[in-house]
């Protein structure tokens, strides 16, 4: 892999980790409609690690409230506390993601890379955070937050397992639906993803490690790198928009996107005729 295709890459999961497009499914429609190689499953979490490190940097002082809870002692659920909440918040939505996980770990995911499917969830998905995004009229902080909704938000994650629904768009999509604020649902949906991409990473990480491939790990060591970059920007870009504004280019983007892909992969139009 060339340095350039690295930088392309990261460049393209530091853009769509967190902004609600399919991080996943931008990448492996890279390597559909360009001349470049499949970069493979091992390089893709290698690039979401550098994009958990940004978020561990950006929101540092809400993980260090989680942290310093623990470190004083606060090991039961004690909601009063606001770092020991978020905690445990995070933890129970968590969970369906991992057994989701750890089940598409040995049925296998290579069924889930075709562009059918990758256009329907971009599509469907996107409209769907354009629909509750204007239907939610509460505005409600991670603190208002209960365990029914955590389990909630923790199911919807697992339909990001396939490609193109978007991890942050479907997380942000059942927060804005249970009531959160914009940008609190978007923060959720950061803090979130520490725990559920850092498992992937650290189970693809050993694999790769044990291969003894120096080659394949020093690829990875640069892809996290470049990729912690762009997601940084990224996530301030975000977080500085929804200040303001919604959703709504983002799902404007999503529709346009989905509707070419469905039409290439229905043989209507060939998407790589119009890219040359």
């Amino acid at each position: 892999m060339t340095t350039f295709h690295l930088v392309m890459l990261a460049l393209l999961q530091g853009i769509t980790e967190f902004l609600p497009v399919s991080s996943s499914g931008h990448l492996i429609l890279f390597s559909k409609f360009t001349s470049f190689p499949d970069q493979g499953l091992e390089i893709d979490v290698a690039l979401h690690i550098g994009s958990i490190i940004a978020v561990i940097i950006y929101f540092w002082q809400d993980i260090w409230l989680m942290i310093s809870s623990l470190l004083k002692g606060h090991w039961l659920p004690n909601f009063k506390i606001y770092g020991n909440k978020v905690f445990y918040l995070i933890l129970v939505a968590t969970i369906p993601a991992l057994l989701c996980g750890i089940a598409l770990k040995f049925i296998g995911t290579d069924c889930l890379r075709n562009t059918k499917l990758i256009g329907w969830n971009i599509l469907f998905y996107g409209i769907l955070l354009w629909v509750i995004d204007r239907m939610s009229l509460t505005a409600l902080k991670i603190r208002n937050l209960e365990i029914k909704d955590a389990v909630l938000i923790g199911l919807a994650q697992c339909l990001a397992l396939l490609p193109g629904t978007s991890r942050s768009g479907i997380t942000i999509t059942m927060g804005r639906f249970l009531g959160l604020e914009r940008r609190e649902a978007a923060k959720f949906s950061m803090l979130l993803s520490i725990p559920t991409i850092l498992a992937a990473g650290l189970a693809e990480g050993y694999e790769i490690w044990q291969s003894g491939d120096m080659m394949k790990i020093a690829v990875a060591f640069d892809g996290i790198l470049y990729s912690f970059g762009f997601s940084l920007l990224a996530i301030f870009v975000l977080m500085q928009w929804l200040r303001k504004w919604t959703f709504f280019p983002f799902v404007l983007y999503r529709v346009v996107l989905g509707t070419a892909l469905l039409l290439d992969a229905y043989g209507i139009y060939d998407i790589k005729v119009w890219l040359q």
